[in-house]
């Protein structure tokens, strides 16, 4: 039988532009305020180094609140399930206990792959929810376009990838794909996704840059923990933050690394086997990972709950 290899890429990248605004499907909701058309909320706030707002995000010192924008392909909106685990991941794990998420449809790309660069472009395009007063706003982009990072060859593909401090995308239909030729569900596989490449948006694991000037790591280890093999993930066992993700007791992804022109691709993460692996019996219980104690120990010296 035909061995088939797929993988999750987490992909971060850094970029220099500006943003601009949109509407949902019905639920008119923008945190970007104006003024004679004039925006008057500082949008450079969501546009900085993945990381760097783990602070921000895991404690109540600056905003109290956080407000999610899920833009969407039409046809290609997330499991309302997915989006109930990720806000509870959200809860679990920072002290913000009001979270609102919106949503933003759009027309289908139609294209077969999309780059970050694309993905930044419609964000500018159709962002509207920004850090603004006590608000942290993120923005979440469920694409019906695969990943241009994609490998046929290698049958290597991308679920999700974070770009900015606030951003993320999701690779829908690729999800959907995996899911449907494995024994787990869409609502798993994109619950995974989104909660593993928002932990690095906590900063974890020992995940740093270059802030004014100055290295900083934005949520420090409190105890040595990260994979030596695989830079910025966890090595205990099971936890969300490995390299590796599990379901259904199965590897689903081995971590590597490596750097493209401007994009940094710090968590390609690509495995054997993985419809072998998600189609294992369903009585293995699978469940989504979560975080282990050294990673919420970090966070919780980071502000976090």
């Amino acid at each position: 039988m035909k061995k088939v290899f797929l993988g999750l890429i987490c992909c971060f990248i850094l970029f220099l532009s500006a943003c601009s605004k949109s509407s949902d499907d019905g639920e008119t909701n923008t945190s970007a305020t104006y003024d004679d058309g004039v925006a008057t909320v500082d949008r450079s706030l969501n546009r900085q180094i993945f990381g760097s707002a783990a602070n921000a995000i895991l404690a109540n010192d600056t905003y109290d609140r956080i407000q999610i924008q899920i833009v969407h392909a039409q046809g290609f909106k997330p499991q309302e399930a997915s989006i109930t685990n990720f806000t509870a991941f959200l809860r679990q794990y920072t002290f913000k206990e009001d979270i609102e998420v919106f949503y933003t449809e759009l027309e289908p790309t139609g294209q077969e792959k999309i780059t970050l660069q694309e993905i930044d472009a419609i964000e500018q395009e159709h962002r509207t929810a920004f850090n603004q007063g006590n608000t942290l706003a993120i923005y979440i982009y469920f694409t019906d376009a695969a990943s241009d990072t994609d490998n046929e060859e290698e049958n290597l593909v991308t679920l999700g990838a974070v770009y900015w401090n606030t951003s993320m995308v999701i690779y829908e239909n690729t999800i959907r794909t995996i899911a449907n030729r494995s024994s787990n569900s869409t609502e798993e596989i994109e619950t995974a996704t989104l909660n593993h490449e928002f932990g690095h948006l906590f900063g974890l694991v020992n995940l740093g840059g270059n802030v004014n000037g100055e290295q900083v790591v934005f949520t420090p280890m409190v105890n040595p923990h990260e994979d030596e093999e695989a830079p910025n993930h966890c090595n205990v066992e099971g936890c969300l933050m490995r390299a590796e993700l599990q379901f259904n007791n199965g590897i689903l992804a081995k971590n590597t690394t490596n750097h493209t022109g401007d994009i940094k691709v710090g968590c390609q993460i690509s495995a054997a086997s993985v419809l072998k692996i998600l189609n294992a019996k369903a009585a293995q219980n699978s469940r989504v990972p979560g975080l282990d104690q050294e990673c919420m120990l970090d966070l919780q010296n980071n502000g976090g709950r």
